[in-house]
């Protein structure tokens, strides 16, 4: 396991972007994803609290882990106190930083008590009803409301914010003019960070994929043929069960004849 003191820190990641050092991120969801990450030298990943564990900490690694809480996970009476006390169990755990699309009273909670919190500005999923799955800022109004509320992050002492799916124009302006973290998802080169899905970059699924996701392999192809070869086994089994061909008796716990007729003796057969 790599030791605290030889993993990233929130200082570290602010000298990234001091220096303009373009940062990786992935939201991996396994063990073997995360550790993958790792061994591929990925800066970030944001893994949901569902999926955390000491053992999924340790497959990250060298990695800065984002635990995300996400928005309402303990019901529509969530206080401060129920994401503080979250936050400080995955810290004891070993994440880094906390994604919180809470209200700002509960984001400026958890700063004031010293947790590093991931915001999210622009198009925020758990906000969707208001404004459908679509670019957000493209308007000179909707750019300057985005605007605000990443100042309203600055004010009560956010670590960074997911910049999801906003003009690369507005993704380029907010992060050369913020000290906030951006973590670009749809937001154009610009951004601190370029944050993108394990599954999409691995090509798990065959549905919907977003705009600015890119795919650099097929597993779901591969998903496929994986499938199909467990079914031609297990149909193989079943053959080989009704024909006889297994078990065969290599297969078997031999026994000594004689033990057996011992055996059998002291039946009275």
């Amino acid at each position: 396991m790599v030791h605290k003191a030889n993993r990233p820190t929130v200082h570290d990641i602010r000298a990234m972007k001091a220096r303009r050092q373009k940062i990786s991120m992935l939201y991996v969801t396994t063990l073997e994803e995360a550790a993958a990450a790792d061994a591929a030298g990925i800066d970030m990943l944001s893994i949901e609290s569902r999926f955390f564990s000491p053992e999924m900490r340790e497959a990250a690694g060298r990695c800065f882990v984002q635990v995300g809480l996400p928005y309402g996970p303990y019901g529509s009476l969530a206080t401060a106190e129920d994401y503080l006390r979250a936050a400080f169990k995955f810290t004891a755990m070993g994440g880094d930083c906390f994604y919180c699309a809470a209200s700002l009273d509960i984001q400026k909670a958890l700063c004031n008590n010293h947790v590093p919190i991931v915001a999210h500005v622009g198009l925020i999923p758990s906000y969707i009803t208001w404004t459908g799955w679509r670019a957000v800022g493209k308007t000179a109004a909707e750019a300057r409301a985005v605007w605000d509320h990443v100042k309203q992050l600055e004010a009560i002492g956010a670590f960074g914010a997911e910049l999801e799916v906003v003009p690369d124009k507005l993704g380029e302006f907010i992060s050369r003019n913020t000290p906030m973290i951006m973590l670009g998802m749809g937001a154009g080169p610009g951004a601190d960070a370029q944050y993108l899905f394990a599954e999409d970059v691995l090509g798990c699924t065959d549905g919907h994929k977003p705009r600015h996701a890119k795919t650099y392999r097929n597993f779901a192809a591969e998903y496929a043929r994986l499938q199909d070869e467990r079914i031609a086994a297990f149909k193989e089994f079943i053959a080989d069960v009704n024909t006889g061909g297994y078990p065969q008796p290599q297969h078997n716990v031999a026994m000594a004849d004689a033990e057996f007729e011992t055996f059998k003796a002291g039946l009275g057969q």
